[in-house]
């Protein structure tokens, strides 16, 4: 009998406003300008270099679509939907609860995973299997928006603050885990 390969690590690196929003009520991301500096991603870089595998939302894959270049080359990108449209860039199409998904890829040697998109983050954190949390909070108030954890039915789960990092541009970054 194969051993059950242990389940992938899941971290989340998002960017909400000083008011808790991700996005505008619309999806928009333009407000994310009031922090970018040339040459400064915040630690980005270097967290998605140590992901294997990245799973977005579909409403967040459409808005990426867009960047140019695709910013998800040589990784293994899993678009949860319903409503898979034909693959672009190699990625890949999938439904189902995140556990099962998160199996198929620990089957696939995924050690890491970068879970990305608002109900897709909502979905993982629900069902308990977050890791690994980066806050990014912008110095803006959007004063309405897409809110992540207002509507995430999760369970309760004490976290490890890791680091408190702050930027000149006002950005402030906390780091957490699991404890």
């Amino acid at each position: 009998m194969t051993a059950t390969p242990p389940r992938p690590r899941v971290s989340v690196f998002l960017a909400q406003s000083l008011d808790g929003y991700i996005a505008r009520p619309d999806g928009g991301l333009d407000w994310l300008e009031a922090v970018q500096r040339p040459g400064e991603d915040y630690g980005f870089a270097e967290f998605f270099a140590g992901v294997d595998a990245l799973m977005i939302g579909r409403n967040t894959y459409d808005v990426v679509l867009g960047f140019d270049p695709w910013p998800y080359a040589d990784k293994r990108c899993v678009v949860l939907t319903r409503r898979p449209p034909p693959p672009r860039h190699g990625e890949v199409f999938r439904a189902g609860e995140p556990a099962a998904l998160l199996d198929a890829l620990a089957r696939d040697g995924v050690r890491h995973v970068y879970v990305d998109g608002g109900a897709v983050i909502q979905r993982f954190l629900a069902a308990d299997l977050v890791d690994a949390l980066t806050l990014s909070i912008l110095p803006v108030i959007l004063g309405d928006g897409i809110a992540l954890f207002a509507r995430t039915p999760a369970p309760e789960r004490p976290l490890e603050l890791v680091d408190a990092r702050s930027w000149p541009a006002g950005l402030a970054q906390l780091r957490y885990r699991r404890r």
